[in-house]
């Protein structure tokens, strides 16, 4: 599939932690030179596209940008869109699916966890990720082989949007290597949510995923993160895919072990603006201050600005005031209706008070073919024909001995390959756009 084989760069959490961040920091300096300076070229960036988002917004105007999926299939997508998504580094795809078909996913969603009787086996929280959501019945719920997943996932509009998703990249180097295959992706198994009406949420905080302190201390991210920490920020490239394939995050209960282009989620119900939905800071750059901030001379020395493992990486006032300022809402969404994300990309989730309406969503995310993402498709091969939970996430498996899942006989070409099971794929997306 690669015309190169990878070498992963395998890494494990340093002992004396606090210890070693105390030593890159200096480190880092000394490659950098003069911090301040590669500071305030930084935010001199982030402020003006802040500003621009910010004005956006008081025009009434969405900072979303938005693509009808009829136009994205038929390669009516200009260049002009296509800019303004890489500079937001964030879509919202309409019509994706249809609106029934999704909504008709929603219900037979509802029917799988009932009937299985997911109520009386459910434990509560399994993972830091649910610490404040209620035990009695998640609005995360942790099932992975529904059949309304897993035709979603293999279904060929699928493919085709994240093929033109995945093409917003640079996925082939100057010298020749290919980092992933844009038109083929692995079909990540990832939850849903259900959130009812009624619903009282103090939200999700500003953060990435990704890995926190890996995003500093790992070799992999060092790598892909270079010129910002060789003081060159003017030649970083949030959309280089070099040496992304080649990062693995430390151990946890709930992580991610494949390379993600965008994390995404497509809409089974339909959303409003203000019923607590997803924000994000539109910047795919921003990452440059935020791995920045931390070396500036008002950060205790041992501290990555709030980083700790086995976390997702905080984004707060208290560092990154600059950055909060640009978080901006979703639009009003349709069920059937998808939301991407760069995989650098800030993002949170806003609190509400008696939610109106539901707020239903299946979560899948662009994982293109590369090495590591085949191989952890073979392995989760083996947790879906088990029924069980994907390795990335806590052990639970409540579908294992669950009736009427998805299985294997059930897959299609798409499906097959996604899961490295053999089949034709799909190479839709070829001719839509190409910026290898």
């Amino acid at each position: 599939m690669m015309n190169a084989p990878l070498s992963v760069f395998d890494a494990t959490l340093p002992d004396n932690l606090e210890g070693r961040i105390v030593e890159l920091k200096r480190e880092l300096r000394a490659r950098i030179g003069d911090v301040d300076d590669a500071f305030a070229r930084v935010s001199d960036f982030v402020a003006e596209e802040v500003e621009n988002i910010e004005a956006t917004r008081a025009r009434g105007e969405e900072v979303w940008p938005i693509v009808d999926y009829a136009d994205l299939a038929a390669g009516r997508v200009d260049s002009e869109q296509i800019d303004y998504i890489r500079r937001r580094g964030c879509a919202v795809i309409r019509g994706h699916f249809e609106h029934e078909q999704a909504r008709e996913w929603d219900r037979q969603l509802v029917e799988y966890v009932d009937t299985n009787g997911f109520d009386s086996q459910y434990q509560g929280p399994a993972d830091d990720f649910f610490g404040g959501l209620d035990a009695t019945r998640p609005q995360i719920f942790p099932v992975f082989w529904s059949r309304p997943q897993m035709e979603a996932r293999q279904d060929p509009r699928m493919a085709t949007v994240q093929s033109f998703m995945n093409q917003l990249w640079k996925y082939r180097s100057e010298e020749g290597r290919d980092w992933f295959d844009p038109h083929q992706d692995s079909l990540y198994p990832d939850r849903v949510r259900r959130r009812p009406p009624g619903t009282n949420s103090g939200g999700l905080g500003a953060h990435t995923d990704g890995g926190a302190i890996e995003r500093w201390l790992h070799p992999g991210y060092q790598k892909v993160f270079r010129h910002i920490f060789n003081g060159d920020f003017d030649q970083y490239d949030p959309w280089d895919g070099a040496w992304r394939t080649d990062v693995h995050e430390y151990e946890s209960s709930t992580m991610c072990s494949a390379f993600r282009t965008f994390q995404g989620w497509t809409a089974l119900s339909d959303m409003q603006r203000d019923q607590g939905v997803l924000h994000t800071v539109p910047i795919p750059s921003a990452m440059a201050y935020v791995l920045l901030r931390p070396l500036l001379d008002d950060v205790p020395e041992n501290s990555l600005c709030g980083a700790t493992p086995r976390r997702a990486l905080p984004i707060n006032d208290t560092w990154h005031p600059l950055l909060t300022r640009a978080l901006s809402s979703i639009p009003d969404l349709s069920a059937g209706d998808s939301v991407w994300w760069h995989c650098d990309m800030i993002h949170s989730v806003a609190p509400v008070e008696n939610q109106q309406g539901w707020g239903n969503v299946m979560y899948i995310p662009c994982a293109p073919m590369c090495d590591k993402n085949a191989a952890y498709a073979t392995r989760i091969a083996k947790a879906f024909r088990e029924g069980n939970s994907p390795d990335d996430f806590p052990a639970e498996h409540y579908e294992a001995n669950w009736s009427n899942r998805f299985t294997e006989d059930e897959l299609n070409d798409i499906g097959r390959q996604g899961l490295c099971l053999g089949g034709a794929g799909n190479r839709s997306g070829d001719a839509i756009y190409n910026s290898g």
